[in-house]
């Protein structure tokens, strides 16, 4: 049993963790001198990457060398029968970061005994630092942030992404964006999928979808959400599977009418040049 004071200390070293390596990525911010796809068109690494996951495996490493980890540049290191499994993405957002759009971020997120317990999130850009532990709140630079209080989908701001196998599978999320951009105020696409759960839990978004995840892009981001006040589902709303790569995160008023939508989608092939006439996007 993990009591507070224990979620305390490991919330700490998150933030120590994403803090430094937040600070590597501004080091080589705009000093690329080369960018790398690893494997699939579009999925990129470069030295930042590489550089910030070693920075943040040094400070647990330094802390909890016991612990199992999860890294997406190095996959799976540590003690893989340990209880606590922390989920590292040393910058969520790399294409976004290789052409200089400031949109990207450190996610350092734990989970003890399969449940995302404790989650740092730390956008260089512009200085924000998003810290939660389960049962302890949930923080924007220090101070308390919650979801927002929409309650009407046809209100709400949305932001999702898109995978990137989505050149060569039809499961690829384009009806989705298109139907929630006609259904609501609008759908926005960051490149950050650590960001866009931040910005639901602070209140910035009303709601988040999105399929094709791993386990580091959404651990620190789903405590985040639940800290505070909002809900995460699968998108039937049963409970998330991590590993099942989809997320739907929302406020909590509008989640059902968002999940039955999500379920509702038309191909595109169905749709008429009418739909969501007027609608600004």
């Amino acid at each position: 049993m993990i009591d507070s004071s224990q979620l305390q200390i490991f919330l700490d070293i998150a933030t120590e963790a994403v803090l430094a390596a937040g600070a590597v990525l501004q080091d080589y911010w705009g000093n690329l001198d080369s960018i790398e796809e690893k494997g699939r068109p579009g999925d990129l690494v470069t030295a930042a990457d590489k550089a910030a996951e070693v920075t943040i495996l040094q400070v647990l490493q330094q802390h909890v060398p016991d612990h199992n980890i999860l890294t997406e540049e190095s996959g799976q290191l540590g003690n893989q029968d340990s209880p606590f499994l922390w989920a590292i993405d040393p910058l969520d957002g790399t294409t976004n970061y290789a052409h200089q759009y400031p949109v990207s971020a450190v996610s350092v997120g734990l989970i003890i005994d399969g449940v995302p317990q404790v989650g740092a999130i730390f956008d260089p850009s512009r200085q924000e630092l998003f810290r939660a532990a389960k049962g302890l709140g949930a923080t924007r630079n220090r101070r308390p942030m919650r979801v927002s209080k929409t309650a009407d989908l046809g209100k709400s701001l949305l932001v999702t992404g898109f995978a990137y196998d989505r050149r060569q599978t039809t499961d690829n999320n384009y009806a989705e964006f298109c139907y929630l951009t006609h259904l609501t105020q609008g759908v926005r696409r960051s490149g950050s999928a650590a960001l866009d759960l931040a910005y639901v839990a602070c209140g910035r978004f009303d709601g988040y979808w999105e399929r094709g995840l791993s386990p580091w892009d959404i651990t620190a981001g789903i405590v985040m959400v639940e800290e505070a006040g909002g809900y995460v589902t699968a998108y039937d709303r049963r409970p998330i599977d991590i590993s099942s790569g989809r997320i739907l995160a929302t406020n909590g008023p509008i989640h059902a009418s968002l999940s039955q939508a999500l379920q509702s989608v038309p191909p595109l092939s169905d749709w008429g040049a009418d739909m969501g006439r007027g609608t600004r996007v």
